[in-house]
Formats: structure tokens, C-alpha cells, sequence
């Protein structure tokens, strides 16, 4: 199966390496001009030794005698002069063809030898070749990143893996943690006390659900009633086989979630809270409505960055289970891990990994995930819960 490369998100390397092969094909061929194009000025200017040195003492006495002002509007009506350039001390003229006509526009310093004009003629043709003596070597070394880049193309398409590329942005999912839930629906939690905010004061909406593990610290979460992620209708080529083409949506047509729905929000919730760390195979959280979540405080003081008071009925969910899925799919044209319960994931995703608390780093399950998938690492530390993990069950995605 073919891997992915996606221009519309993110930089890809492959394109990146064509595009700078075609610069510098277009400058050896500026450069190739300009230096055949030099080098016969300078020939030239050696050829018309004579009528140069005239040309140039004649002018340079007869500024010195009238002012550049006079001489400028007097050359207008000479042939052989175009123009006068007093800041550079300059002037544009033209050497004779075969039949002794003007012809080839030169530049002379009024203030150098003949020879010295001819010289500098000569060493700008220099200059042009090293460029593109150095322009042709940057080729061959582009060429040899080309190659390369379609040699480990081709081996990640041999082991299905994903050709994730560097990007300068990101979704706006990945502010936060994310996850999907039930038909498909979007939980997020807060990274930190900022995040906890930003989760509640921008995207918990009147008809979403806040989430909260009954554990202090825990990130507050809004499980999303009309976001969620659904199949790409128009998914790009040459994916690996097992891997969809997701999108975001914004329009679900659900009324209300279902209860499977919320209980894994629940799930989510504990398994982004400080329970994971503790290895508890089980935890409790609560869901409330969105108007029972303030900002001010029973005495009427507003509560600091990432707090918020929980007032009324609380819906208690107990003995949730401890453990999240990951998958790997591509989210609108992006390469990224897919996490969330296990039936939202697998019921896209052909190839997983069910994960719980254990004892390997998650920085180093998160470099085996890479290497295995093609996923950046970066992406897959960031969906990883906190703490230690374990593998209860591969599916395929690490082949182990």
C-alpha cells in the first residue's frame, strides 16, 4: 500500500526536494547567461581599446568642465551614449557592431582605465561560473535526497506505514487532549489549568456535557454533542490499507447521547486524571449540564485559573475501567493517532493497540508506536494518558 504525503496541511519533503531542484535548474540557466554574457563584454570593451579610452577621457573632461547637469541633457543626443549615472559615476554606452554601428550596451566607470571596465567585466563572469559551479553540486546533493526519500517511502509503503511529515500547524483538536467517544462523538480535557479554562469557557455548549473524574486535578472535560469526527468523503490517495480518511464535522444530527456514549466520556475522563499514575484498574467520575458550571465561588470570589465550582445533582458513573484504545487514522489529510473507547476506534480503525496503566514509559511506548506506524512522535506522546502504560492487546499496529 502506497503512504501519504498531504500538501494541503502540512510541508512535504518530497515536493519540497522537486521544487528546489527546479530553482536551481532555473539559476544555472541565469547563471550560464551571465557568465557567456560578461566575459564578452569584457572581450569586447579589449577590443574597442581606442575609441573607449576617447570616449572616456572626452566625458569625464567635459563634466569637470561643465557639471554632470549640462553633460546629461548634452548626451542625449549622442548615439554611442545612453545615459549618465552621477551618484555611481557611471555611464551607460554602446560598442559597435561589424558595420560599426552601436550595438552592445556597456557600463563604464568614468573614473577607471579601460582596462580596469574590461576587468570588471571578467571577474563578474567568474563569479557566475562558481555559482554555477555551486548551483550544479547543490543538484546532485538534492538529487541523492531524492532518492533517498523514495527509498524509505517505498519501505514505509511496504510495511504500511503512514508518511508523516513535519507541519507548522495544528488542528485546533490538539490544544487539548481529544478523544472519540461513542458514534464518534468528540471529548476534550484541559492539558493544564489554562487548557481546563479554555475547555469550558470556549467549546462547553449549552447542549454538551462536562466531564470530571472524582479525583483532585483531574482535567475538566466537554463531551461534544455536534462535533465528532466522520469518514472523509474525499479521502487521499494512497493510504496504507486498514487506515481511514477521517474528518471534523460539526454537524451531528444527535438529539441526545446515548448512554454507552456517556459512560465512555466517563472513561476518558479517568483515564486523563491522576488515576492512570496510581495503576487503578478502576475510577469514578461525574457528569454534569453546562449551567451547573461556574466560575464563582459560594461567597461570591471567582476561582482561580483551571478551577471552577460544580453546583446541584451530580451523575455519578463507578468501577470505570482503566484502559483506552489507540489507532491510527488520517484526520482532514493529517497523519495522527486515533484514541478514544475502544468500539469509537476500532469501528474505523483496522489496526490498534488497547493500552492501561503499566510499567513502560510512555515516552518509550510512544518511540515503539513511531517507528511501527510511521506516526510522528510528538503526536503519539500527546495522546498517550499520563503515566506508565502497558499493551493488554496489539491488533496489528505494532505487529508484535
Amino acid at each position: 500500500a502506497a503512504g501519504i504525503m498531504d500538501a494541503r496541511h502540512h510541508n512535504d519533503d518530497g515536493s519540497s526536494l522537486q521544487r528546489r531542484m527546479a530553482q536551481l535548474e532555473r539559476a544555472i540557466i541565469a547563471f550560464d547567461a551571465k557568465g557567456e554574457y560578461h566575459p564578452q563584454h569584457g572581450i569586447s570593451i579589449h577590443d574597442n581599446w581606442g575609441p573607449i579610452d576617447t570616449l572616456l577621457s572626452q566625458t569625464l573632461s567635459a563634466i569637470e568642465a561643465e557639471g554632470w547637469d549640462n553633460i546629461r541633457s548634452k548626451v542625449k543626443s549622442i548615439e554611442w551614449i545612453e545615459s549618465l549615472d552621477p551618484a555611481k559615476r557611471t555611464m551607460k554606452a554602446y560598442l559597435p557592431d561589424e558595420d560599426g554601428e552601436p550595438a552592445q550596451r556597456i557600463e563604464l566607470h568614468l573614473d577607471e582605465s579601460v582596462h580596469q571596465n574590461a576587468q570588471r567585466y571578467f571577474d563578474a563572469g567568474r563569479k557566475q561560473k562558481d555559482k554555477t559551479i555551486g548551483a550544479k553540486k547543490a543538484i546532485e546533493e538534492t538529487l541523492a535526497k531524492i532518492v533517498s526519500s523514495e527509498k524509505k517511502r517505498a519501505k514505509a509503503d511496504a510495511a504500511g506505514k503512514l508518511q508523516a511529515t513535519k507541519r507548522s500547524k495544528q488542528l485546533w483538536i490538539e490544544r487539548h487532549r481529544w478523544a472519540v467517544v461513542g458514534e464518534g462523538h468528540l471529548i476534550l480535557g484541559g492539558k493544564d489549568a489554562k487548557g481546563n479554562d479554555a475547555v469550558v469557557n470556549k467549546y462547553l455548549k449549552r447542549e454538551d456535557l462536562y466531564f470530571h473524574a472524582d479525583l483532585h486535578g483531574a482535567p475538566s472535560c466537554a463531551l461534544k454533542l455536534k462535533e465528532g469526527l466522520e469518514e472523509d468523503p474525499h479521502p487521499l490517495p494512497g493510504l496504507p490499507e486498514g487506515v481511514p480518511a477521517l474528518r471534523l464535522t460539526q454537524t451531528f444530527e444527535t438529539e441526545e447521547f446515548s448512554e454507552k456514549c456517556i459512560k465512555e466520556a466517563a472513561e476518558m475522563s479517568v483515564v486523563w486524571s491522576r488515576g492512570w499514575s496510581s495503576g487503578g484498574a478502576a475510577a469514578t467520575a461525574f457528569w454534569v449540564e453546562p449551567p451547573q458550571v461556574s466560575k464563582t465561588a459560594e461567597t461570591g470570589e471567582a476561582l482561580g485559573r483551571g478551577a471552577w465550582i460544580v453546583r446541584g445533582k451530580r451523575n455519578w458513573l463507578r468501577d470505570l475501567t482503566m484502559e483506552m484504545t489507540l489507532g491510527m487514522a488520517v484526520v482532514n489529510g493529517i497523519p495522527l493517532p486515533l484514541v478514544g473507547a475502544h468500539v469509537a476506534v476500532t469501528k474505523w480503525c483496522e489496526r490498534w493497540v488497547r493500552i492501561g496503566p503499566g510499567t513502560t514509559k510512555k515516552e518509550a511506548m510512544a518511540n515503539k508506536i513511531s517507528k511501527a506506524t510511521g506516526l510522528v512522535q510528538d503526536d503519539v506522546l500527546a495522546a498517550l494518558p499520563p503515566g506508565n502504560v502497558q499493551i493488554l492487546k496489539d491488533n496489528n499496529l505494532l505487529n508484535t
